[in-house]
């Protein structure tokens, strides 16, 4: 379960890619431009799973390398990247694991100089419609899925990633009432566990 979480940060329903097509230069620069012009990003999430789990949760990210995605209950599951490193804290287990940030395929959406190059950085599928573009990207280096993006096209902004866990389930996050360009605290990208208090039995 850790592991989707985390792949995640890493779609409702894509159409297939029978229609597949190859990307022009323009179809990229389009999807470099917007990765690297996003400073900040504030949403709603639904992240759902190939083996039917369903979470829900916000989700913030500030660029460079910095995210926050804070899942409602009954899931408990916090994850907050400082630019340095990412930390996963399991609120029920109450454990905390740090993550790095090469390890997960999402670190692509919060870099701020994105280059789909064809050798570090591919596109591997793509499809376009009027109102969709998606793109399957891929990195060079070994250990790090594939992971695909899905824009509106009017006007263009992500809406969806999908990836695909070590485990071999899909795990897509789906975003709502998306705002971009806006100044968030710094304190969303601070981890600070807060200890449970202790619950004192009433006296007579």
């Amino acid at each position: 379960m850790k592991t989707a979480y985390l792949a995640a940060a890493c779609l409702s329903l894509l159409p297939a890619f029978a229609s597949a097509a190859v990307p022009t230069g323009s179809d990229i620069r389009k999807i470099e431009n917007y990765l690297n012009s996003v400073t900040t990003l504030e949403a709603r999430f639904v992240q759902n799973a190939s083996n039917g789990n369903v979470a829900e949760g916000q989700l913030w990210i500030e660029k460079p390398n910095k995210i926050r995605m804070e899942y409602d209950a009954p899931t408990n599951v916090l994850i907050v990247g400082n630019g340095d490193f990412i930390v996963y804290h399991d609120k029920d287990l109450d454990q905390v694991s740090n993550i790095d940030y090469e390890d997960i395929p999402a670190s692509l959406i919060l870099g701020n100089d994105i280059k789909i190059d064809g050798e570090n950085i591919k596109i591997t599928d793509f499809y376009q419609d009027s109102g969709t573009t998606i793109a399957t990207v891929e990195y060079a280096k070994g250990g790090v899925g594939p992971i695909t993006l899905v824009f509106n096209n009017q006007p263009f902004e992500l809406r969806q990633w999908k990836i695909v866990d070590p485990q071999s389930v899909e795990v897509t996050v789906s975003l709502y009432g998306s705002k971009t360009d806006e100044k968030l605290d710094e304190s969303l990208f601070r981890f600070r566990k807060q200890n449970n208090p202790l619950k004192l039995k009433k006296g007579r």
